[in-house]
């Protein structure tokens, strides 16, 4: 299939420190040229990719100096699109909501998978203006809040098995993964490491508007022994600094899409320990890649139960649930049907 991926600008393809959407756009991209499909990849030009790039825009515009205005480079974007769209099977978009207004009038079959929280009271006036545009949802759980979307499939991120250095030794730190923000759990990870007389090592991007956050909440906490921030974390340390854990904290407070540093931990062998939010009990096998909780307490005792689950065991569940040549298998199934859908509509069209 000829295949157009509509990446977010903010980061390059893949990111080089943070970034979860579009690593999963990297990895996806990644996986559909492996599987044979013509794959064009719309994003910043400073992203690297085995298919053919279409550059909007110079780089990505989160650590930009002096940075654009967020709407130019989304100009660029869906001008590109637009001049291309004639191309593509289908197109795939990974922008949120931008998109509809100008590829619901293109003709061409397109899909958007929603990466981040639906449960904000004005989506639902989008939602209202774009009844019949096609969804993908990463968990069964996000669509709760806009159950009134044209939800098509639900499709699990996936990772490649090498990205993750699966260890069979018990680490003895526990990992926090992630932004630091107050919907991430940082304090009740600290808290939970302390009590269970482990150190806590923290891998996480401090956005904008979580700095005052983090200055007064977190930073006070961090002693360099008991509590070690090591920042934000790329591909190459990231495997090795969950591999070496112990176990993965995610004390979240917030209905998590999909949480993608689950399955991150699971490539690595190593167990999470979640609280029961959003899409948690969906992701996690309870009792075999980590153990879900509901309050602090069953997390302090879940700590010293994880730490005694089979960490090949962890592996295994990601291997059958997570990888990204099932997530890129999926996602083909999706792109088949609207396409065919899309086929008939038009042959109905022209008999009538």
């Amino acid at each position: 299939m000829r295949i157009a991926q509509l990446a977010p600008l903010a980061e390059r393809i893949p990111p080089k420190l943070y970034g979860g959407t579009e690593r999963v756009v990297s990895w996806l991209t990644e996986e559909l040229v492996a599987l044979g499909h013509e794959v064009t990849l719309f994003a910043s030009a400073d992203s690297t990719t085995s298919a053919r790039l279409v550059p909007v825009w110079p780089s990505a515009t989160r650590l930009s100096r002096p940075r654009p205005d967020p709407l130019t480079p989304i100009a660029n974007l869906l001008a590109a699109v637009a001049e291309e769209a004639h191309r593509f099977d289908v197109i795939h978009c990974h922008v949120d909501w931008i998109h509809l207004p100008l590829l619901q009038r293109l003709g061409v079959p397109f899909v958007a998978t929603t990466h981040g929280r639906l449960d904000l009271p004005y989506l639902k006036h989008v939602a209202r203006t774009f009844p019949a545009a096609p969804f993908v949802s990463i968990s069964n759980n996000q669509r709760e809040p806009l159950r009134e979307l044209n939800w098509v499939a639900t499709v699990y991120h996936g990772q490649p098995p090498a990205t993750g250095k699966p260890t069979t030794e018990r680490g003895n730190y526990l990992a926090f993964l992630g932004r630091i923000s107050p919907e991430k759990g940082p304090e009740a990870a600290i808290r939970l490491a302390a009590a269970a007389r482990l150190p806590l090592r923290i891998a996480a991007k401090v956005p904008r508007d979580g700095s005052e956050y983090f200055r007064e909440r977190i930073k006070p906490l961090i002693d360099g022994k008991q509590v070690e921030f090591v920042g934000e974390v790329g591909d190459k340390d990231k495997g090795e600094f969950l591999g070496n854990a112990a176990a993965l904290i995610f004390p979240i407070d917030w209905p998590e899409p999909f949480g993608l540093v689950m399955i991150e931990a699971m490539a690595c062998g190593t167990p999470t320990v979640a609280y029961r939010r959003g899409s948690v009990p969906e992701i996690i096998d309870d009792g075999v890649s980590g153990l879900v909780v509901d309050d602090e307490s069953q997390a302090l005792a879940a700590i010293a139960r994880a730490q005694n689950l089979d960490r090949r065991g962890v592996r295994a569940a990601f291997e059958r649930r997570f990888t990204a040549r099932r997530m890129a298998e999926d996602y083909v199934q999706v792109y088949r049907q609207l396409a065919e859908h899309h086929r008939r509509t038009d042959a109905s069209a022209a008999a009538d």
